[in-house]
């Protein structure tokens, strides 16, 4: 019999579906959900104006990583993340073209927060730079998660990396993660 998943990590740009596809893991696997940026943000109103400071943050990972010692970990993994990452056995990476995850974003802020993001609302300036900074995922030319910082740490794991295309049905990824764990296409999700 194989091994199952216990401790998944799911990373890539934002508005690929990293969270999407991390919650839905998480539920197949009855393991805990841990959205990184659950962890970044102190609650605040509005939303996304303080960052916690990088310790406070590990130690809330790690109160919810040993909940039960079954978990997905969605969104940032490297860089301050990297200690809340380093137990995991597999490394989902998703990809989807800039203009798709751009208007998945654009409709997701607008979802969350509507007439707060019109010129002179509370949340207006936060979103134009939050978009502009998703827009240069690819070419990391502005700090956070970017393309080539993902790819470098990417290729230093010693860990089964799995890549997907992030358009794909949740179901689908959820399969293929399932379907291509640690211990090959048996292992049980």
């Amino acid at each position: 019999m194989a091994k199952p998943l216990n401790r998944v990590g799911i990373t890539g740009a934002s508005g690929c579906g990293v969270t999407t596809l991390g919650a839905a893991l998480a539920a197949r696997l009855e393991a805990v959900h841990i959205d990184t940026d659950d962890h970044f943000w102190v609650a605040t109103d509005p939303p996304y104006q303080v960052k916690r400071d990088v310790p406070e943050r590990l130690v809330r990972i790690a109160a919810e990583q040993a909940l039960t010692g079954r978990w997905v970990m969605s969104g940032t993994l490297d860089g301050w993340a990297e200690p809340a990452s380093r137990d995991c056995e597999l490394i989902v990476f998703l990809q989807v073209p800039t203009p798709v995850r751009l208007e998945r974003l654009r409709l997701r802020e607008q979802a969350w927060f509507g007439d707060a993001l019109l010129p002179g609302g509370a949340m207006h300036d936060n979103h134009r730079e939050f978009i502009e900074w998703a827009a240069r995922y690819e070419d990391g030319t502005l700090p956070g998660r970017s393309r080539p910082r993902h790819e470098a740490w990417l290729a230093g794991l010693d860990k089964p990396v799995l890549r997907f295309d992030g358009t794909r049905p949740t179901d689908e990824l959820v399969a293929a993660v399932c379907g291509a764990g640690p211990m090959g296409p048996t292992s049980p999700c």
